[in-house]
């Protein structure tokens, strides 16, 4: 059997690739981190008689199933309003509470892009599973098999129906572009959008939105939020023009890249308990660079993948 020590190293090697498989697997950053905590704790206790091609593998199945069981329990709850994704400003070390910066360039980050990770929601866990080691990962359907205790033949078969599900998702929407060709746009967008919201000015607003425009919000029934999302440029430009007169004045806003992708960080003065005093707000464009979809990522435990100044009151 190896010795603690040996296990420590090994783990050491592969943590960055497990939180990465995990947050892929539940789209949490908080919840990343802590099944691969659970991972080593099972590694100490339970650990395979040799640290080697075996241990890999024994890793990663250890992780992708304590994923699955956490995201089917967290689909087994009521979750109060809307959820969205935990943004991630850069992939940390596992365990890390907020990001560090690792460097990653944009080929990499394709497989965490926000509109991803909303998109895997619609697949069942499995069948997520299959899709993330087979086509981010580049797995082989003989290892994922092997991974998740199932048949060659069943891997393929989810594998087809995860692709074909996520397709039909994306039916209607523009060709996907690559990160760097959408960022310039979007980061122009996000900031005309603050500069009409200081402002308070809705003819602007409506000038950057689509008129299906949707607006999502996900406070976790932690702080205010919409229970579902708001569709229709009137509504939409009406609710971001209310929050901003609520919300206390902007003690701090930075454009930064989320999940591959520009977005503004926002700390306020909480001058009333129930308004967020840190929000995370992202959007998506339409073919002309026009938002077609704003996201603000309220509730604390979404946030732990994102730098702020200090910690909300």
């Amino acid at each position: 059997m190896p010795t603690r020590q040996e296990i420590e190293r090994a783990f050491i090697e592969r943590r960055r690739m497990l939180w990465s498989l995990c947050y892929r697997l539940t789209g949490v950053a908080a919840d990343a981190d802590e099944v691969v905590q659970d991972t080593f704790v099972r590694a100490i206790a339970q650990a395979p008689a040799a640290v080697d091609g075996d241990w890999h593998r024994w890793l990663v199945r250890v992780a992708t199933n304590l994923s699955l069981d956490r995201l089917r329990a967290r689909r087994r709850r009521r979750y109060v309003g809307s959820w969205l994704p935990s943004p991630l400003e850069d992939e940390p070390e596992a365990g890390a509470g907020t990001a560090e910066a690792v460097g990653a360039g944009y080929e990499r980050m394709e497989s965490i892009a926000y509109a991803f990770l909303l998109a895997l929601e619609v697949l069942a866990p499995k069948a997520r599973a299959v899709l993330i080691l087979r086509d981010v990962l580049d797995y082989s359907v003989e290892e994922v098999a092997a991974l998740l205790t199932t048949s060659e033949a069943n891997v393929r078969v989810l594998h087809h129906r995860a692709r074909r599900r996520l397709a039909a998702e994306q039916a209607g929407q523009a060709e996907p572009r690559p990160l760097r060709e959408v960022a310039p746009p979007m980061r122009r967008a996000l900031q005309a959008f603050l500069d009409c919201l200081m402002r308070q000015d809705a003819s602007g607003i409506e000038a950057l939105l689509t008129t299906s425009v949707r607006t999502i919000t996900d406070g976790g029934g932690e702080y205010t939020a919409l229970h579902e999302p708001l569709v229709g440029i009137e509504r939409v430009v009406r609710f971001h023009l209310e929050m901003a007169r609520r919300r206390g004045p902007i003690s701090r806003v930075e454009m930064r890249t989320v999940n591959g992708l520009p977005a503004l960080v926002i700390e306020t003065a909480a001058i009333r308990p129930q308004m967020a005093p840190r929000v995370v707000l992202r959007c998506e464009l339409d073919v002309q660079g026009r938002i077609r979809e704003l996201h603000s990522i309220l509730a604390t435990p979404k946030l732990t993948g994102v730098r702020f100044s200090s910690a909300p009151d």
